[in-house]
């Protein structure tokens, strides 16, 4: 029988000294989830419950602006993605409008200048969902059973993290799909969702919803940690299926890579412990730029999308 819901995690044991037991737990449920399906949500996460809050409010509000004031932060042209507001082609299988940003202070960051107070928010949120994700990238590192601070060490650049302020247009009487099926390519994938729902996650062949809960954040194990652990863990199938005639919003935020990192199964999931891999390595950006290339040139067949599997070894 399929679980009707993803696993909670408290994480409290990890914000406080002296709770031995309390991590071994949240290891135990989160190496679970990510091994069976890679995805569970967090709470007592440490990010500010008003802070998320305001940020989602904020970002309704900007969506709700008309399309000359939205494109205002269009992204500049020398960004290697589009920072700033950015509407899905109308040829894509995607139905949404976001606003992508790098890390306060990059250069190729486009902010709006309405709302007021929406950069400082969104940039606030940044920092705070960048130091959980070097906490999560450590718990999982620990659930691996690595060596302390190997991905720690091996992905040490936050450069190239990304926040994207998602908003899913209401569902049309052609489709609902506010996302496709897919997996991310990054290493960890931090999700703020709003109370509509629509995000979905593939267990056992079956499609379980992530039902909203305030002060959760979803996270997904990506292709990363997939290929690093030769798949021990599970890179998150999700979907996100629009909730009829209701706007969805949410804020996504991609713990990365720096795309000059080679990704290939490591030893301590291969030949020390007499595996062959089940992937070969490949450098980062490359892989990158394929899955940037699904999106702003959508392949006609479904089947020509590149993922991981691309580097699938077929043994």
């Amino acid at each position: 029988m399929v679980e009707a819901c993803i696993p909670t995690v408290d994480l409290s044991p990890f914000l406080r000294e002296d709770d031995e037991d309390g991590k071994k737990k949240v290891m135990e449920v989160i190496t679970q989830a990510c091994s069976e399906y890679g995805f569970f949500q967090i709470v007592n996460h440490g990010v500010s419950l008003d802070l998320m809050k305001r940020a989602m409010e904020l970002s309704k509000t900007f969506f709700d602006y008309p399309d000359e004031e939205k494109i205002k932060s269009s992204p500049s042209t020398n960004a290697p993605l589009p920072a700033g507001y950015n509407r899905q082609p109308l040829h894509s299988a995607d139905k949404n409008e976001y606003l992508m940003i790098f890390p306060p202070g990059s250069n190729f960051n486009v902010y709006p200048p309405n709302p007021p107070q929406f950069t400082e928010v969104i940039e606030e949120l940044f920092v705070q969902l960048s130091k959980m994700g070097v906490l999560l990238e450590n718990i999982i590192n620990d659930c691996l059973g690595l060596p302390p601070n190997f991905l720690k060490e091996y992905n040490h650049d936050r450069s190239s993290d990304i926040m994207v302020v998602m908003h899913y247009f209401p569902t049309s009487n052609i489709e609902n799909v506010g996302i496709t099926e897919h997996e991310d390519s990054n290493v960890v994938t931090f999700i703020l969702q709003d109370g509509v729902g629509g995000l979905q996650v593939l267990k056992n062949g079956h499609w379980i919803p992530v039902v909203p809960a305030e002060g959760t954040i979803v996270v997904n194990v990506s292709d990363v940690i997939q290929v690093l652990s030769n798949k021990k863990f599970k890179s998150a199938t999700h979907r996100v299926v629009k909730a009829g005639e209701r706007s969805r919003y949410s804020y996504v935020f991609f713990h990365n890579l720096s795309g000059d990192k080679w990704v290939e199964p490591l030893p301590q999931f291969t030949k020390e412990i007499g595996e062959a891999p089940k992937y070969r390595g490949f450098l980062y950006k490359e892989y990158q730029e394929m899955r940037m290339r699904n999106k702003s040139h959508p392949p006609s067949r479904p089947e020509d999308v590149i993922d991981i599997t691309h580097y699938v070894i077929d043994n």
